[in-house]
């Protein structure tokens, strides 16, 4: 009976009770909302348990743009890293895990929140969904392998402001959460051109308007990218902006090419098998 009550709450394909305009009811959207739910939280407690598996090569990843910061200082700067509290290693452990098993985990639970949204969307709403999806993740993954590139360099510039005579003691967890801020800001970034696009097609920002106010868009992003990127230096600002920029450019690109085939269609009229507008 456990094991048929267990089977059930995870379940996505219950017997659903539809109304006359095909509608499901309440009670069916909450169960499937519930076995979603469990299949998410699933997932992550095993996502996080992998983790704490392989800790110690998660380590080493985590804290490679530190020690290539620490490497090219030299002997200028003496730091070194440091663990606080009588609980502080084995909140390292789990916080750590926790991070990256939600990051392992995100294909699989980004999917169930898709999947648990997507049918209520009509069938135009669903491609351009699907077309979103396929763009929006390569390009945060792109945007948190810049950022991780370019995170020694900023690592660098901060921990070489340490005066003379002083020993700079970076407590691990604090960098652990500047090391996952600094890489969601640049893999968010990278996402600016998926909301331009967005924002074109449900017609909120036309590409003249892009283009007329395009100067003043790029010197939105390289205030944006001194802004987000650790450092005080110019080259880990431009290695955000000129990405950005380049991405912006595409996107204005894009919205020019919507807005042609929507005036097309336009002007060529209803098909044989669409009904006129009188």
């Amino acid at each position: 009976m456990a094991l048929k009550g267990l089977r059930a709450a995870f379940s996505t394909k219950p017997h659903h009770d539809v109304d006359a305009e095909g509608r499901m009811a309440l009670s069916d959207h909450l169960r499937e909302l519930r076995a979603r739910v469990l299949r998410i939280l699933v997932a992550l407690v095993l996502g996080i348990a992998l983790c704490l598996v392989f800790f110690d090569y998660l380590y080493e990843l985590v804290l490679g743009p530190y020690n290539q910061a620490r490497q090219a200082l030299g002997t200028d700067v003496t730091s070194q890293p440091t663990i606080n509290g009588v609980g502080g290693p084995l909140m390292t452990y789990l916080k750590l895990s926790g991070f990256a098993g939600v990051i392992l985990t995100s294909p699989y639970w980004l999917h169930q929140i898709w999947a648990f949204i997507l049918p209520g969307l009509h069938p135009g709403e669903r491609k351009w969904s699907r077309v979103f999806a396929a763009i929006a993740g390569p390009l945060f993954i792109i945007g948190v392998v810049v950022g991780y590139l370019t995170l020694p360099k900023g690592l660098e510039v901060l921990i070489g402001f340490t005066r003379e005579g002083l020993t700079n003691l970076v407590e691990f967890n604090d960098y652990v959460t500047f090391f996952t801020r600094t890489l969601l800001a640049f893999g968010v970034s990278f996402e600016i051109p998926v909301f331009i696009v967005l924002l074109n097609l449900v017609g909120v920002l036309p590409a003249r308007t892009l283009a007329t106010h395009r100067a003043w868009f790029i010197v939105g992003i390289f205030v944006f990218a001194a802004v987000v990127t650790p450092s005080t230096d110019p080259f880990t600002m431009l290695f955000l902006a000129v990405p950005m920029c380049l991405l912006f450019f595409i996107a204005e690109l894009v919205c020019r090419v919507l807005e042609r085939r929507k005036k097309e269609a336009q002007e060529a009229g209803p098909g044989p098998d669409e009904a006129s507008v009188l």
